[in-house]
């Protein structure tokens, strides 16, 4: 147990610093992207060609912190969806359950937790593209860290019938002989430029998080340590473990290159003459060209500080007195827990569920479910725009895609594929019912006279098309060659009772029902329309959470609005989601040091139950949610106030100034913000 929580504590260490990355880097988007928008003042007294050149001084410097600052959002969209796709891969490597599995993902959101604090309140007065720049370095250490187990504990070894590995004598699996101990040999080894573009780049990020692990996936664990042609298991083995270490020592180099430009960046960037003391210029900006001047005002700093903390229960609890904000908020954390569950163990079910393996299952999610999400938010701004959508309808939009995304999400139901067939667990020896205990039922008549273990999981495909455990429990009493190539022969329980001559079997599982490969087409189909649907709700939703509160108390809203989704979805869904999951378990593994260990064949009609069912369920209980938000905003807005007027003003809430709560339609298009967004894809 050791090393899953070390594990824990190196995911942990990665949003750490991932953390300091995110805070730091969106302030100063805020700053730059402001330095560009703001008019020039045209009574300055330069000359043309000063002003010129001050002009493309600072646009280049904003070109090179905005292309530094989307290679960062990359790698860190990157490392947090490579972390999905190795999901199973850290089960399998390390022989623990789904729920365990569910805590160190859960992991990534705690170690944002302890240190969110206290950017934000540094981030401010350092120095803060460094900050950025020190975050890329924690980022890099951590996702170093994730995959130094791979180095420390040695060789991955998997069950394996001794002559299946190294030997081309005829050896008897079925041990008759009851001195002989049934060896569960295995493998040992010897040797327009703005912060739009970053949220653009933020997406591109998990489609090459996904698609890096595809690749790691076909490679062997020990690729570099081990003579692959030994290895006797394939990508379609469920004992397989791809190089899922691989990737993280990518992501890490990554980190590190996307850091170097920021130790380099001045503190804030020039800003041209006329624009210093221009009235436009934001409160934020304003703050940073004039920190040095404050910086000897101490003691206004503590008054302000003083006042900012007498301010801070009134603020929250006007805050919480929003019915609008407070029932909004609930249907983020359901539906948040809906959909992290879901994506965390999605590569898992299509694995179980369709028989894919996991460097297919990684491939499709990064080719085409992602870009159907990127694609469904950048739809919904879209709509807002186009249509002049106020804050009821930025509402209906929301509802109407939440509920057609989960109702689709329930035809799935229908597409599922089988059990596969193993003897003694899902089917019967030579017909003979098993029993309601999974690992009695693994033995029959034809296998009594074999000293078999009921703890191996060697399966091998009999002839007849059905999986059997091990070599052992088939009772074959013969076997010859090696590795992939070993063939079994006299195989007593393989085949019909009614069959007079012996039976063979090949090493692996065999392959799922015919119907698999046609359901996993309309499963990819419903897929991508689902994560489409349930996309486009995303922007308004957004919005409306915006457009719902007074304007000071905007950035404390969305802090208390991100902290609850990271605290009570973040953490908690994947946790149960694998305890869900591993309910519906058939045949455990075991650890070589006792106890039980990762899953081996999971109830595919029970799994797939457990796993929709838990995710429409809370997908419901979101959607009512939605349902008290709209009629809240119905009761209090009245009805000239849910469209654009002509002027462009949009309604508010029932709130009784417009202007306050204005947000500029192009905004709409542009970068939404909300937890995880580009991880949780």
């Amino acid at each position: 147990m050791g090393c899953p929580f070390k594990v824990f504590s190196m995911f942990s260490a990665l949003e750490a610093g991932d953390t300091i990355m995110e805070i730091s880097s969106k302030e100063n988007t805020h700053f730059f992207s402001n330095n560009t928008i703001s008019p020039v003042d045209r009574s300055s007294f330069k000359s043309e060609s000063s002003a010129s050149k001050e002009k493309q001084s600072c646009c280049g410097g904003i070109k090179v912190f905005l292309g530094a600052l989307s290679f960062v959002y990359f790698a860190k969209a990157l490392s947090g969806s490579y972390l999905k796709s190795t999901i199973t891969q850290i089960e399998r490597r390390f022989d623990i359950p789904s729920s365990l599995v569910g805590v160190i993902d859960g992991s990534f959101e705690i170690g944002n937790l302890l240190i969110i604090i206290l950017v934000s309140y540094f981030g401010a007065k350092l120095h803060r593209p460094r900050i950025i720049g020190a975050g890329c370095l924690i980022m890099s250490a951590g996702t170093f860290l994730i995959a130094m187990p791979q180095f420390f504990m040695g060789r991955y070894r998997y069950e394996r019938f001794p002559s299946t590995i190294n030997s081309t004598v005829s050896l008897s699996p079925c041990l008759q002989d009851k001195s002989q101990t049934p060896l569960s040999a295995l493998e040992k080894s010897q040797a327009k430029i703005n912060a739009g573009c970053v949220q653009t780049v933020a997406i591109i990020g998990p489609i090459f998080g996904f698609l890096l692990g595809s690749l790691c996936a076909k490679l062997y664990v020990d690729i570099g340590f081990v003579e692959l042609d030994s290895v006797s298991i394939s990508p379609k083995d469920v004992q397989w473990v791809g190089a899922w270490w691989l990737g993280y020592l990518i992501a890490g180099v990554i980190s590190i290159l996307a850091g170097i430009p920021f130790w380099f960046l001045p503190r804030h960037l020039p800003r041209p003459q006329g624009r210093k003391d221009s009235s436009s210029s934001s409160e934020h900006s304003r703050f940073i060209i004039e920190e040095s001047k404050e910086q000897g005002t101490s003691s206004w700093q503590r008054a302000r500080l003083a006042e900012m903390a007498k301010d801070f229960l009134p603020s929250l609890k006007n805050l919480f007195g929003n019915p609008v904000y407070i029932l909004y908020l609930c249907a983020s954390i359901i539906q948040f827990n809906s959909l992290i569950g879901m994506v965390t163990y999605k590569p898992k079910y299509i694995e179980q569920q369709y028989g894919q393996t996991s460097s297919k299952t990684n491939f499709v999610i990064g080719l085409i479910n992602i870009p159907a999400v990127a694609f469904g938010i950048f739809s919904g701004g879209l709509i807002m725009k186009r249509f002049g959508v106020g804050v009821v309808g930025a509402a209906k939009l929301s509802l109407a895609s939440s509920f057609l995304g989960y109702l689709l999400l329930l035809s799935l139901f229908a597409m599922g594929c089988g059990n596969s067939e193993v003897a003694g667990l899902t089917v019967s020896y030579h017909g003979a019912k098993p029993r309601s205990d999974h690992e009695q039922a693994l033995f029959s008549e034809c296998n009594s006279g074999c000293s078999c273990s009921r703890n191996d999981w060697d399966p091998i495909c009999g002839e007849d098309g059905v999986t059997y455990v091990s070599p052992c429990l088939a009772g074959c009493r013969a076997s010859n060659g090696t590795g992939k190539n070993t063939v079994f022969f006299n195989c007593s329980c393989v085949g019909t009772s009614a069959s007079s001559q012996s039976s063979s079997a090949v090493v692996g599982p065999c392959q799922k029902g015919k119907e698999c490969p046609k359901m996993f087409l309309y499963f990819l189909v419903i897929s991508v329309i689902t994560s489409y649907t349930l996309s486009v709700g995303g922007t308004p939703g957004y919005i409306l959470l915006l457009r719902c509160i007074k304007p000071h108390l905007k950035s404390f809203a969305l802090g208390i609005y991100t902290l609850a989704i990271r605290v009570l979805a973040g953490i908690p869904a994947p946790v149960y989601f694998g305890v869900a999951i591993d309910t519906t378990c058939l045949k455990w593994g075991s650890k070589r040091c006792g106890g039980r260990g990762a899953c081996r064949l999971y109830d595919s009609r029970a799994l797939r139950y457990v796993y929709l069912g838990l995710t429409l369920v809370l997908g419901t209980v979101s959607i009512f949610f939605s349902v008290a938000v709209l009629w809240v905003l119905r009761k209090r807005s009245p009805p000239q106030d849910e469209t654009l007027s002509a002027n462009g003003d949009r309604g508010t809430c029932g709130t009784k100034s417009r202007k306050d709560h204005f947000v500029n339609s192009d905004q709409l298009i542009q970068s939404t913000y909300w937890p995880e967004k580009e991880t949780r894809l």
